[in-house]
Protein backbone atom coordinates (compact mmCIF):
# COMPACT_ATOMS: atom_id res chain seq x y z
CA UNK A 1 0.00 0.00 0.00
CA UNK A 2 2.72 2.46 1.24
CA UNK A 3 2.30 6.11 -0.26
CA UNK A 4 -0.20 4.73 -2.95
CA UNK A 5 -3.29 4.88 -0.50
CA UNK A 6 -4.37 7.02 2.19
CA UNK A 7 -7.01 7.67 4.73
CA UNK A 8 -9.20 11.02 4.76
CA UNK A 9 -11.92 11.81 7.86
CA UNK A 10 -15.28 11.32 5.72
CA UNK A 11 -16.61 14.43 5.48
CA UNK A 12 -13.61 15.36 3.29
CA UNK A 13 -14.75 13.26 0.12
CA UNK A 14 -14.23 16.69 -2.19
CA UNK A 15 -12.11 18.87 0.40
CA UNK A 16 -8.69 17.01 1.55
CA UNK A 17 -5.22 17.69 1.77
CA UNK A 18 -2.92 16.59 -0.87
CA UNK A 19 0.96 15.77 -0.34
CA UNK A 20 1.84 18.28 -3.09
CA UNK A 21 0.07 20.98 -1.21
CA UNK A 22 0.63 22.58 1.94
CA UNK A 23 -1.19 21.02 4.95
CA UNK A 24 -2.09 24.37 6.43
CA UNK A 25 -4.46 25.56 2.90
CA UNK A 26 -5.43 23.93 -0.57
CA UNK A 27 -8.11 21.88 -1.47
CA UNK A 28 -8.21 19.18 -4.13
CA UNK A 29 -10.68 17.01 -6.17
CA UNK A 30 -10.69 13.28 -6.14
CA UNK A 31 -13.35 10.82 -7.61
CA UNK A 32 -16.26 9.02 -5.54
CA UNK A 33 -15.89 5.82 -7.47
CA UNK A 34 -11.91 5.52 -6.37
CA UNK A 35 -12.82 5.68 -3.14
CA UNK A 36 -14.80 3.19 -0.03
CA UNK A 37 -16.01 4.28 3.03
CA UNK A 38 -14.91 2.46 6.41
CA UNK A 39 -16.88 2.59 9.67
CA UNK A 40 -14.53 1.42 12.25
CA UNK A 41 -16.35 0.04 15.67
CA UNK A 42 -14.53 -0.84 18.37
CA UNK A 43 -16.22 -3.73 20.47
CA UNK A 44 -18.59 -2.87 23.56
CA UNK A 45 -17.31 -3.20 26.97
CA UNK A 46 -16.26 -6.58 27.59
CA UNK A 47 -16.19 -8.26 31.37
CA UNK A 48 -12.42 -8.47 30.52
CA UNK A 49 -12.39 -4.48 30.60
CA UNK A 50 -14.55 -4.45 33.96
CA UNK A 51 -11.96 -5.98 35.59
CA UNK A 52 -8.84 -4.38 33.64
CA UNK A 53 -9.49 -1.32 34.11
CA UNK A 54 -9.27 -1.62 37.64
CA UNK A 55 -6.17 -3.64 37.45
CA UNK A 56 -4.13 -4.51 34.42
CA UNK A 57 -2.96 -7.71 35.35
CA UNK A 58 -6.76 -8.98 34.88
CA UNK A 59 -6.28 -9.55 31.23
CA UNK A 60 -3.78 -12.68 31.76
CA UNK A 61 -6.92 -14.15 34.15
CA UNK A 62 -8.03 -17.25 32.06
CA UNK A 63 -11.83 -16.64 33.71
CA UNK A 64 -11.51 -13.63 30.67
CA UNK A 65 -10.80 -16.61 27.67
CA UNK A 66 -12.26 -15.11 24.65
CA UNK A 67 -14.33 -12.73 26.94
CA UNK A 68 -18.22 -11.57 26.35
CA UNK A 69 -20.10 -8.46 26.33
CA UNK A 70 -20.84 -6.98 30.14
CA UNK A 71 -24.12 -5.87 31.05
CA UNK A 72 -23.05 -2.21 30.15
CA UNK A 73 -21.48 -3.14 26.75
CA UNK A 74 -24.79 -4.42 25.72
CA UNK A 75 -26.59 -1.00 26.26
CA UNK A 76 -23.74 0.69 24.95
CA UNK A 77 -24.44 -1.96 21.35
CA UNK A 78 -27.96 -0.61 21.84
CA UNK A 79 -27.64 2.86 21.60
CA UNK A 80 -24.84 2.32 18.84
CA UNK A 81 -28.18 0.52 17.05
CA UNK A 82 -30.47 3.41 17.86
CA UNK A 83 -27.81 5.87 16.24
CA UNK A 84 -26.91 3.90 13.16
CA UNK A 85 -30.41 2.88 12.57
CA UNK A 86 -31.96 6.50 13.07
CA UNK A 87 -28.80 8.38 10.82
CA UNK A 88 -29.93 5.55 7.81
CA UNK A 89 -26.01 4.03 8.25
CA UNK A 90 -27.40 0.66 8.36
CA UNK A 91 -29.11 0.96 4.80
CA UNK A 92 -26.12 2.12 3.26
CA UNK A 93 -23.52 -0.72 4.67
CA UNK A 94 -22.92 -3.19 1.75
CA UNK A 95 -20.79 -5.70 4.08
CA UNK A 96 -19.93 -5.93 8.04
CA UNK A 97 -16.68 -7.27 9.11
CA UNK A 98 -15.77 -8.90 11.89
CA UNK A 99 -12.84 -10.27 14.29
CA UNK A 100 -14.04 -13.70 14.69
CA UNK A 101 -13.85 -13.25 18.84
CA UNK A 102 -16.94 -13.50 21.00
CA UNK A 103 -17.18 -9.61 21.86
CA UNK A 104 -16.96 -8.82 18.49
CA UNK A 105 -18.95 -10.37 17.04
CA UNK A 106 -21.92 -9.81 19.53
CA UNK A 107 -21.20 -6.19 18.95
CA UNK A 108 -21.39 -6.51 15.21
CA UNK A 109 -24.70 -8.51 15.39
CA UNK A 110 -26.44 -6.19 17.78
CA UNK A 111 -25.45 -2.81 16.12
CA UNK A 112 -25.53 -4.21 12.17
CA UNK A 113 -27.98 -7.32 12.49
CA UNK A 114 -31.33 -7.25 11.94
CA UNK A 115 -34.39 -7.10 14.56
CA UNK A 116 -35.29 -9.96 16.97
CA UNK A 117 -35.19 -13.35 15.70
CA UNK A 118 -38.62 -15.07 15.27
CA UNK A 119 -39.61 -18.37 14.16
CA UNK A 120 -40.90 -19.56 10.54
CA UNK A 121 -38.63 -16.89 9.08
CA UNK A 122 -36.69 -18.89 6.28
CA UNK A 123 -33.48 -17.64 7.49
CA UNK A 124 -30.71 -18.74 9.94
CA UNK A 125 -29.74 -16.29 13.06
CA UNK A 126 -27.41 -14.04 12.85
CA UNK A 127 -26.90 -15.05 16.45
CA UNK A 128 -29.20 -17.24 18.75
CA UNK A 129 -30.45 -16.31 22.04
CA UNK A 130 -27.95 -16.14 25.45
CA UNK A 131 -25.16 -15.96 23.48
CA UNK A 132 -21.83 -15.56 25.97
CA UNK A 133 -24.36 -15.89 28.88
CA UNK A 134 -26.03 -12.59 27.40
CA UNK A 135 -29.50 -13.38 28.49
CA UNK A 136 -30.16 -11.68 25.14
CA UNK A 137 -32.90 -12.79 22.54
CA UNK A 138 -31.67 -14.20 19.45
CA UNK A 139 -30.98 -11.63 16.41
CA UNK A 140 -31.90 -12.33 13.23
CA UNK A 141 -29.72 -12.16 9.89
CA UNK A 142 -32.71 -10.90 7.78
CA UNK A 143 -32.72 -7.59 6.01
CA UNK A 144 -29.14 -7.08 7.07
CA UNK A 145 -26.07 -7.07 4.81
CA UNK A 146 -23.62 -9.94 5.35
CA UNK A 147 -21.26 -10.99 7.73
CA UNK A 148 -17.80 -12.04 7.06
CA UNK A 149 -15.39 -13.24 9.95
CA UNK A 150 -11.28 -11.76 9.09
CA UNK A 151 -8.72 -12.90 11.59
CA UNK A 152 -6.29 -10.41 10.13
CA UNK A 153 -8.44 -7.66 12.16
CA UNK A 154 -7.84 -9.19 15.63
CA UNK A 155 -7.08 -7.88 18.88
CA UNK A 156 -3.18 -8.13 19.85
CA UNK A 157 -2.39 -11.77 19.57
CA UNK A 158 -0.93 -13.81 22.68
CA UNK A 159 -0.66 -14.46 26.56
CA UNK A 160 -3.86 -12.55 27.55
CA UNK A 161 -6.90 -15.28 27.38
CA UNK A 162 -9.12 -12.62 26.38
CA UNK A 163 -7.44 -12.73 23.40
CA UNK A 164 -7.61 -16.28 22.66
CA UNK A 165 -10.40 -17.27 19.96
CA UNK A 166 -12.79 -20.30 20.31
CA UNK A 167 -12.63 -22.90 17.67
CA UNK A 168 -14.80 -22.09 14.40
CA UNK A 169 -16.90 -25.17 15.04
CA UNK A 170 -18.41 -23.67 18.52
CA UNK A 171 -18.85 -19.94 16.77
CA UNK A 172 -20.98 -21.62 13.87
CA UNK A 173 -23.96 -23.06 16.03
CA UNK A 174 -24.12 -19.39 17.80
CA UNK A 175 -23.82 -17.13 14.82
CA UNK A 176 -25.03 -19.58 12.32
CA UNK A 177 -25.62 -16.68 9.89
CA UNK A 178 -21.83 -15.60 9.74
CA UNK A 179 -19.23 -16.52 6.87
CA UNK A 180 -16.35 -18.11 8.30
CA UNK A 181 -15.19 -19.42 5.38
CA UNK A 182 -11.55 -17.04 4.75
CA UNK A 183 -10.75 -18.67 8.36
CA UNK A 184 -8.02 -21.48 7.24
CA UNK A 185 -7.88 -23.00 10.63
CA UNK A 186 -10.68 -24.37 13.15
CA UNK A 187 -8.34 -24.02 16.38
CA UNK A 188 -6.61 -21.04 17.17
CA UNK A 189 -3.24 -21.23 15.72
CA UNK A 190 -2.29 -17.65 16.05
CA UNK A 191 -2.27 -16.83 19.33
CA UNK A 192 0.35 -17.94 21.35
CA UNK A 193 0.35 -18.36 25.75
CA UNK A 194 4.15 -16.40 25.85
CA UNK A 195 4.78 -14.53 22.90
CA UNK A 196 2.66 -10.78 22.86
CA UNK A 197 2.41 -9.55 19.58
CA UNK A 198 4.89 -6.34 18.60
CA UNK A 199 2.77 -2.93 17.79
CA UNK A 200 4.85 -2.84 14.41
CA UNK A 201 3.37 -6.29 13.60
CA UNK A 202 0.06 -5.09 14.41
CA UNK A 203 1.05 -2.26 12.42
CA UNK A 204 1.66 -4.39 9.62
CA UNK A 205 -1.20 -7.10 9.78
CA UNK A 206 -3.14 -3.94 9.69
CA UNK A 207 -1.53 -2.73 5.78
CA UNK A 208 -2.29 -6.61 4.86
CA UNK A 209 -5.84 -6.03 5.87
CA UNK A 210 -6.23 -3.13 4.26
CA UNK A 211 -4.60 -3.85 1.19
CA UNK A 212 -6.98 -6.56 0.97
CA UNK A 213 -10.12 -4.87 1.54
CA UNK A 214 -9.26 -2.45 -0.92
CA UNK A 215 -9.66 -5.94 -3.89
CA UNK A 216 -13.16 -6.25 -2.34
CA UNK A 217 -16.24 -4.49 -4.54
CA UNK A 218 -18.40 -3.32 -1.71
CA UNK A 219 -18.02 0.28 -1.51
CA UNK A 220 -19.67 0.84 2.27
CA UNK A 221 -18.03 -1.54 5.09
CA UNK A 222 -18.12 -1.50 8.75
CA UNK A 223 -15.56 -3.00 10.43
CA UNK A 224 -16.08 -4.45 14.06
CA UNK A 225 -12.61 -4.90 15.44
CA UNK A 226 -10.47 -4.01 18.60
CA UNK A 227 -8.67 -1.19 20.20
CA UNK A 228 -4.82 -2.28 20.01
CA UNK A 229 -5.56 -3.20 16.18
CA UNK A 230 -7.52 0.29 15.05
CA UNK A 231 -4.84 2.25 17.42
CA UNK A 232 -1.82 0.69 15.52
CA UNK A 233 -2.93 0.20 12.18
CA UNK A 234 -4.67 3.92 11.56
CA UNK A 235 -1.02 5.43 13.17
CA UNK A 236 0.64 5.13 9.30
CA UNK A 237 -2.21 7.34 8.52
CA UNK A 238 -2.69 11.26 8.42
CA UNK A 239 1.02 12.09 7.59
CA UNK A 240 -0.23 14.61 5.18
CA UNK A 241 -2.99 15.81 7.12
CA UNK A 242 -3.18 18.77 9.17
CA UNK A 243 -1.69 17.89 12.96
CA UNK A 244 -5.90 18.09 14.18
CA UNK A 245 -6.41 15.83 11.49
CA UNK A 246 -3.90 13.25 12.14
CA UNK A 247 -4.63 13.61 16.11
CA UNK A 248 -8.42 12.64 14.98
CA UNK A 249 -7.24 9.16 12.91
CA UNK A 250 -5.03 8.04 15.44
CA UNK A 251 -6.87 8.33 18.40
CA UNK A 252 -7.85 5.64 20.67
CA UNK A 253 -11.27 4.50 20.20
CA UNK A 254 -13.37 4.02 23.25
CA UNK A 255 -15.73 0.62 23.38
CA UNK A 256 -18.66 0.48 21.04
CA UNK A 257 -17.47 3.93 19.13
CA UNK A 258 -18.11 4.28 15.48
CA UNK A 259 -15.91 6.43 13.09
CA UNK A 260 -16.33 7.13 9.61
CA UNK A 261 -13.44 7.19 7.15
CA UNK A 262 -13.02 7.34 3.63
CA UNK A 263 -10.32 5.22 2.01
CA UNK A 264 -8.41 6.40 -1.36
CA UNK A 265 -6.12 4.70 -3.16
CA UNK A 266 -4.30 7.66 -5.03
CA UNK A 267 -2.73 4.45 -7.77
CA UNK A 268 -5.06 3.48 -10.37
CA UNK A 269 -4.25 -0.38 -9.59
CA UNK A 270 -7.14 -0.68 -8.23
CA UNK A 271 -10.13 1.58 -10.08
CA UNK A 272 -13.01 0.71 -10.44
CA UNK A 273 -15.50 2.49 -13.58
CA UNK A 274 -17.64 5.25 -11.90
CA UNK A 275 -21.92 3.99 -11.79
CA UNK A 276 -22.56 8.31 -12.13
CA UNK A 277 -20.76 9.78 -14.36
Amino acid sequence: MGSSMSFMVKGWLSSFMTKEVDATGGQSLYPLHRCKTLHLVRHAQGIHNVEGEKDHDAYLSSDFFDAHLSPLGWKQVDNLRTHVQASGLSKRIDLVIVSPLLRTMQTAAGVFGGEAYTGGVNVPPLMVANTGNSDHPAISSLNCPPFLAVEHCRERLGVNPCDNRRSIREYLPLFPAIDFSLIESDDDILWKTDIREKNEEIAARGMKFLKWLWTREEKEIAIVTHSAFLLHALSAFGDDCHPSVKTEICAPFANCELRSVVIIDWSLKASAFSTTN
